[in-house]
């Protein structure tokens, strides 16, 4: 008797354990976030319920798909935003901004890659996109800007429409997206709605000077507290208990943002704008279906577009489909035109590329980046200090990391050079710093050398990077910035008090972007941290000549060892200290900045010699000040023409690019270019 109910539990758990095994394979897929918590039938039952129209597998028809991206300027809350719309949704958040599940973006709070997720609202279907805010992650924007119809321009409504703001309106534009405006922060004490009334105007200008439709002048405001969780079509600070969520922000999607144009009767054609690599079925591709139903085994092959004609990459076989639901990923067996899925299969079509059934041989137009404006160059560490932290050190193994990042990021482009060299090309200082500190963590060591701006001659003349700066300080402040800001070729086009805020000045200016290179940490230290500065491009103007004194000489090491408190407490009188004792040094490496605008040699080795004289202080009683630690941002905006950056997992070192000093003093007299 006992034995045939074992059994029937048995099967019944067995039956169980298959029926909830279908999120699990996603785990296999790509690791699970903290916040994926939820069981196979959980989700199941969610998306059978009233507000979700179609189990997972199911292709969506396409007028019930809402394709939509969320840009804005950095900081005004867009992360934050998805986190509630995702919440309202009933998806499982495990901590604030959960889409950034970069290690890098959740220690500096900032957006670095774009993310695509899907909710359901009533009986529509959400495709939601997260992007960065910084200028230098532009190109993240200007990718997936493509894949949707409709964008929640998100706007903080007490500093108002800023450059990055102008810089992301103009791409959503461009593509004939219809924007939905969102004052975020209206709960602030500062915010009115007079100054609401005076946002929606600036807003409105700029989109009248940005070139928009009649069509696209017609945006629908909304107000919204991402923070408090709601939103808003009327002006309010406090709304009814009933109200306090994010249900007019989607209504207003829903309506607003119109269905993508596509036909599930035509073969099957994708995009791919994103791309991640996964260690258990390698590539896999993202993008919006153009056209068609594509589903798990079909034959496909990768398009790529080319002046001569359109190529034939690869063939193969769909091995697995995914979509995006909340935090976690479901594998789907089918997806239909004008959704975004993730698929793997294939191994060599990349971003730009097109995907589509074997019969189909017309590629899909590509999207148009915006050229890089700053090159560094890449290199094998040969300091005497190179190979003891890191694990990939030779030049074959910086190449393949650098090209894998191009790859995958448009924005970056890589040129191979001289001797185990790269020139990598991107849109700012914290693009690139943000890939050396990935590399770093990976266990590479590398020398870097300064930014380089990217110049252009047309008819003759040269022309140069300008970007639009805009920068917020008190009012004690605002000299300071201005004569750094002249040394380093900028220009003030507009200059007024910041309304709200009593005290603060607000300064907007052109300023070439060799000028700002290095400027973010001086900006921090003469404000004392209170002061705002962003920076967008702007365009190419006439070459505005050299720039002023922005950096005093350097003081350089001429010894080999560790570095005593002895030394420097002689050196301390010269300048600012970048080392502390214990540390190890080497003949050419930078040690600190040296009080004067030349370079001076030192020995930082030094030790006290011993004598018969008895002596009352011993080497223990040496106090020194703190020295000033160099970040991998503060030397890349640090080091000159003649210097390199020397990255290694444990270590960021400052060095010249001619360690012997008969060497560098015979370079130093040739011409510089």
């Amino acid at each position: 008797m006992v034995g045939p109910l074992l059994r029937s539990l048995w099967s019944t758990a067995a039956r169980k354990s298959r029926s909830s095994s279908f999120l699990s394979c996603s785990d296999y897929l790509k690791p699970r976030s903290a916040g994926c918590t939820r069981t196979f039938s959980s989700i199941t039952a969610a998306a059978t319920s009233p507000s979700t129209p179609d189990a997972p597998g199911a292709v969506v028809d396409p007028s019930r798909l809402r394709n939509v991206a969320v840009i804005a300027h950095v900081d005004h809350g867009k992360t934050t935003l998805m986190d509630r719309l995702l919440r309202q949704c009933g998806a499982d958040i495990p901590h604030e901004r959960a889409l950034d599940s970069i290690s890098l973006e959740r220690e500096r709070g900032i957006t670095i890659a774009s993310k695509v997720t899907s909710i359901s609202w009533k009986e529509h279907e959400l495709n939601m996109v997260d992007t960065p805010g910084h200028a230098d992650f532009g190109g993240e924007v200007e990718r997936v800007v493509g894949m949707v119809e409709g964008a929640i321009l998100v706007v903080d409504a007490g500093e108002g429409p800023l450059a990055q703001t102008k810089f992301v309106l103009a791409k959503a534009l461009k593509y004939g997206l219809r924007p939905l405006l969102l004052l975020n922060k209206v709960d602030r004490p500062s915010v009115t709605e007079e100054r609401c009334n005076e946002v929606e105007s600036l807003v409105f200008d700029l989109f009248a000077n940005l070139g928009a439709t009649e069509e696209q002048l017609e945006f629908p405001v909304l107000y919204a507290s991402a923070k408090e969780g709601w939103a808003s079509s009327t002006y309010t600070k406090d709304p009814p208990d009933d109200s306090k969520n994010m249900s007019e922000l989607l209504d207003a999607i829903t309506r607003h943002v119109p269905p993508p144009t596509a036909s599930l009767d035509a073969p099957f054609q994708m995009l791919v704008s994103m791309m991640e690599r996964d260690n258990y079925v390698g590539r896999i591709l993202t993008g919006r279906i153009h056209s068609g139903i594509v589903r798990v085994g079909d034959k496909v092959h990768g398009l790529h577009s080319t002046d001569s004609g359109v190529i034939k990459m690869e063939e193969g076989k769909v091995v697995k489909l995914m979509k995006k639901k909340g935090t976690c990923t479901l594998s789907v067996d089918s997806a239909g035109a004008g959704d975004i899925v993730s698929m793997a299969g294939l191994t060599c079509p990349a971003i730009g590329h097109t995907i589509s059934n074997v019969e189909v041989m017309t590629a899909l137009p590509t999207v148009e980046l915006d050229p890089p404006t700053i090159s560094m160059t890449f290199g094998v560490n040969d300091s005497p200090l190179a190979g003891r932290d890191g694990t990939y050190l030779t030049g074959r193994q910086i190449g393949d990391r650098l090209m894998a990042e191009a790859e995958r990021n448009l924005a970056i482009n890589v040129l191979a050079g001289m001797s185990d060299s790269y020139e990598v090309q991107g849109r700012g200082e914290l693009q690139l710093g943000i890939l050396i500190e990935n590399m770093r963590r990976e266990k590479f060591e590398l020398s870097v050398s300064p930014p380089k701006v990217m110049y252009k001659n047309e008819k003759g003349q040269k022309l140069e990077p300008i970007e639009e700066v805009t920068i917020e300080v008190n009012e004690e402040h605002v000299g300071l910035v201005m004569e750094a800001l002249s040394h380093r070729r900028g220009e003030i086009t507009d200059m007024g008090p910041v309304p709200g805020n009593v005290g603060r000045t607000r300064l907007c200016l052109t300023c070439p972007s060799r000028g700002l290179v290095g400027y973010r940490s001086v900006f921090n230290s003469v404000t004392r941290g209170t002061g705002f500065m962003h920076r967008a491009f702007l365009n190419y103007e006439k070459y505005r000549g050299p720039l002023g004194n922005v950096r005093k000489g350097v003081l350089v090491s001429m010894g080999y060892g560790t570095i005593t408190a002895h030394a420097l407490m002689s050196l301390e009188a010269r300048g600012i200290l970048f080392v502390k004792p214990g540390m190890e040094t080497y003949d050419g490496m930078i040690i600190g900045e040296h009080s004067r605008d030349t370079d001076l040699d030192v020995n930082p080795v030094r030790t006290k010699e011993l004598t018969n004289v008895r002596a009352a202080s011993k080497d223990e009683n040496v106090k020194l000040t703190p020295p000033r630690l160099i970040t991998l941002e503060e030397a890349i905006g640090y080091v000159a023409s003649d210097e390199l950056i020397e990255v290694t997992p444990s270590a960021i070192r400052l060095r010249k690019r001619y360690l012997d000093v008969n060497k560098r003093k015979v370079m130093s007299k040739k011409p510089k270019e």
